[in-house]
């Protein structure tokens, strides 16, 4: 969607009229039916007169093509500034601009192409925008038809007008040189460098011809896009597909083509507990409905697992279209209807009712997920819901589907491929954190080393000896003690203190579940959901105790940074029942979610001496 297009000439004129804000802030109005805020509005004033500046260049033609907040086609990302026309030898050019506002940054070495800077009210870790340019070149590249038969030409840079550059700088940090070797990142003072780049491309005007060919293309993956996943999959173990994954697999499969020909909007509930394969089946439909010409989206509200399922699939590769397949749930706000062919949405169970950073964007994000898509897919397991804004459920899918139109298919993956294929284990500690009454009262008979540590400096020794031969063990623990924002890339601080031991949560800097040096930390809920390991370690705190024959929760023992409780002490002034309830599902689910990281065995140690007594009396630990 072109919110504001027109020739360099006009864009000139309207920037020099002061009246360029305004036309953008009218478009937006019209066309997305979008307010716009104050910030953002001086932002274009302030962001766009530099281009003025950059462009005030005879040589750059008047009748060059301009596009400004251009909204690329079936997604919600806009693309700050594009400039259109021929080189020298009447080649197909488009520029793109990403327009940055910052006036510091910091490197972010351990995750790939991140940098840390103030944005939106607070210091957050986001893409460098040298990755950002040339990660919406790369998504037009990869599923914009016009652009891969025509050879229409994409040349990202970002332009930090604010930013004074130093030698060295964090800009240009050596884990950042794939990015901006392809997407060079100009700073304050560096007009005539940004002028020159444009002029190496755009040497004759196209009267915006190729803008509008580009918005107008349809949209279908790039055959080398297809051959790049495919070939990702081959051979990696890690997503075979085994049983009845194999035949949720085939459903999704033929649902989804069934839209894409019929235009009958369909959804299809897949419901499995911890184990059942759910990503792994979301992983392969991902590669074959790709191969198949449709736009596919794996989608989770996490950020967690898509960093790691995107990682898994690229290996050593750094710079991948992979990236762009792996979305958050809050990215479809304004995602028009039925734009893309796919989605699937792993972790439905942790889908939130608002998006965005303040929780105040959207009106529903299961209703916008289905809404956007022919077919949507939800992977979902109720009992892993884990904080107060967590809504996913069966019911709620159900109801949007209704209201939106679609067909629902229900299904349902039972064989644990995790906890060494033990339904047992998993029906046992159902029963034991009383969820729910199974006949699974202890562990005999069943095929899972599972073992109640007496200290925590034990199971950390026990972990460690297991994070070996290409095992992979990691301790993890509920959330009962503060996490210290201001130490959170520092190893050396120790966040969880239990009398002698200490250890820190893990580092905001890297990804915990891949991360050889992440067997030093702890991870949380949020850092581990959706994955596993062969081994888990966890720490409960006193948020789950064991009293006068009774399992008691108390999420007044959880930490104060937890966001994961927001809201519950306020609900306890106006009922406490409520609150408390709850509370109960919040903490049970958690560490049912936590003890079930680990493929081949769990060690725990309990905080309080009545829940360590009562689990080793429960699976009989004493004689394994």
């Amino acid at each position: 969607m072109l919110i504001y297009s027109g020739f360099k000439e006009e864009f000139l004129f309207q920037v020099n009229d002061d009246s360029i804000a305004y036309e953008i802030e009218k478009n937006i109005k019209d066309k997305m039916n979008r307010t716009t805020t104050q910030a953002e509005f001086k932002s274009w004033e302030n962001s766009l007169l530099y281009m003025y500046k950059v462009l005030s260049d005879p040589e750059i033609p008047l009748n060059a093509g301009i596009a400004i907040e251009y909204n690329i086609p079936q997604t919600s990302k806009r693309i700050d500034f594009l400039i259109s026309g021929l080189d020298r030898n009447k080649n197909s050019h488009v520029v793109i601009v990403e327009l940055k506002q910052w006036e510091t940054l910091k490197a972010v070495d351990s995750k790939d192409a991140l940098v840390e800077t103030y944005v939106g009210g607070a210091v957050r870790q986001v893409v460098h925008p040298s990755y950002q340019a040339w990660s919406y070149a790369q998504l037009i590249r990869d599923y914009n038809e016009e652009v891969q038969q025509h050879n229409i030409l994409l040349q990202p840079c970002a332009y930090l007008h604010n930013y004074r550059r130093e030698r060295p700088d964090p800009l240009d940090a050596e884990c950042y040189r794939d990015y901006f070797e392809d997407a060079p990142a100009f700073t304050k003072g560096q007009n005539a460098k940004l002028r020159n780049f444009i002029k190496q491309f755009i040497r004759y005007g196209d009267d915006q011809e190729i803008i509008y060919r580009i918005d107008n293309a349809r949209i279908r993956p790039s055959k080398s896009l297809q051959n790049t996943i495919v070939s990702m999959l081959e051979g990696n173990q890690e997503f075979y597909l085994l049983d009845e994954q194999k035949v949720v697999f085939e459903e999704i499969l033929s649902q989804s083509k069934q839209s894409q020909n019929d235009g009958i909007k369909r959804v299809l509930i897949i419901e499995g507990g911890p184990g059942t394969g759910k990503s792994v089946v979301a992983v392969n439909a991902l590669a074959e409905l790709t191969q198949a010409d449709q736009f596919v989206q794996f989608v989770s509200k996490n950020s967690a697992p898509r960093t790691v399922y995107a990682q898994k699939l690229k290996g050593n590769i750094r710079k991948s279209s992979i990236d762009n397949l792996f979305k958050s749930s809050g990215a479809y706000t304004s995602v028009p209807k039925n734009a893309i062919d796919t989605l699937l949405i792993d972790e439905a169970h942790r889908l939130n009712e608002k998006s965005g950073i303040y929780g105040h964007l959207g009106e529903h994000q299961i209703k916008e997920l289905i809404n956007a898509t022919k077919c949507a897919v939800f992977f979902i397991d109720e009992r892993q819901r884990v904080t107060t804004k967590d809504i996913g459920s069966i019911a709620e899918i159900e109801k949007w589907a209704n209201k939106l139109g679609a067909e629902i298919t229900n299904m349902e993956l039972y064989s644990q491929f995790r906890c060494d294929g033990s339904e047992g284990y998993l029906a046992w500690l159902d029963n034991t954190l009383r969820i729910r009454e199974t006949a699974n009262y202890n562990l005999d008979d069943i095929d899972y080393d599972f073992r109640v540590i007496d200290s925590p400096q034990e199971l950390r020794n026990l972990i460690e000896s297991k994070n070996n031969n290409g095992r992979v063990a990691r301790m993890v623990a509920g959330y009962c003690w503060n996490w210290n924002k201001a130490e959170q890339n520092n190893s050396e601080y120790h966040d969880i203190v239990i009398d002698d031991f200490s250890m820190s949560w893990n580092l905001r800097n890297s990804i915990f579940a891949m991360d050889p040096g992440s067997i030093k930390e702890i991870g949380c809920i949020h850092t581990v959901q959706g994955l596993e390991f062969d081994y888990v370690g966890v720490i409960i705190g006193d948020d789950l105790r064991y009293e006068n024959g009774e399992l008691v929760t108390d999420f007044f023992s959880r930490a104060n940074t937890d966001q994961s409780i927001s809201g519950l002490k306020g609900l306890y002034k106006t009922n406490p029942a409520k609150a408390n309830k709850l509370g109960e599902d919040i903490i049970k689910n958690t560490y049912r979610t936590l003890m079930t990281r680990g493929m081949k065995g769990c060690y725990i140690y309990c905080t309080d001496p009545g829940l360590q007594r009562y689990f080793k009396e429960v699976s009989y630990c004493e004689d394994k």
